[in-house]
């Protein structure tokens, strides 16, 4: 069967564009920083904020005033721990990891390889992607906080795309 009734069909009509037009309106409220994704913590409000819709459009027990508070407040939940993490280190510590040296001068870093659990094709995959075909053409190769790769082909004098990135030896992150 396509569908069940047609009040069903109605209602995926009406509720469907409030919905979205609440959470379009709660986004230009809250700026472009919630749809970042910088971190893993970006990534699940952003997959909830999805999840959350589909269920305000999809399923009839979940009213559209109900949804769009759900809404209201994961995106609020958002900006409250991103407007915290900014102003306390403690917060940022908490919810934002640290980008790892995964390659640095032409030779992989396999201790953090291994606690990242990332594998040299991993390394070579995102080197092919720039278009480097070894190891010595990549300054540095850095696994982001958001789990993307970041290859640096070059290094200036000061270093500072390695800023926040721990180096092989080192115990802290430059700051």
């Amino acid at each position: 069967m396509f569908f069940d009734t047609w009040h069903g069909l109605l209602r995926v009509l009406v509720v469907g564009p409030l919905a979205y037009l609440a959470l379009i309106l709660f986004l230009r409220i809250s700026g472009k920083r919630t749809l970042t994704k910088l971190n893993a913590f970006d990534l699940v409000v952003t997959v909830a904020l999805g999840s959350t819709l589909s269920s305000i459009v999809l399923t009839k027990s979940v009213a559209l005033l109900e949804g769009v508070l759900a809404l209201a407040t994961l995106i609020g939940l958002q900006f409250l721990i991103t407007w915290s993490s900014v102003r306390s280190p403690r917060v940022k510590a908490l919810i934002k990891s640290e980008p790892t040296l995964l390659a640095h001068d032409g030779r992989l870093v396999e201790s953090a390889m291994r606690r990242q659990r990332m594998t040299r094709d991993d390394v070579l995959a995102a080197l092919r992607s720039e278009g480097l075909d070894d190891f010595s053409q990549a300054a540095a190769v850095v696994l982001e906080t958001d789990g993307s790769i970041s290859v640096l082909k070059a290094l200036s004098g000061r270093g500072d795309g390695l800023n926040g990135v721990a180096r092989p030896g080192t115990d802290r992150s430059r700051s």
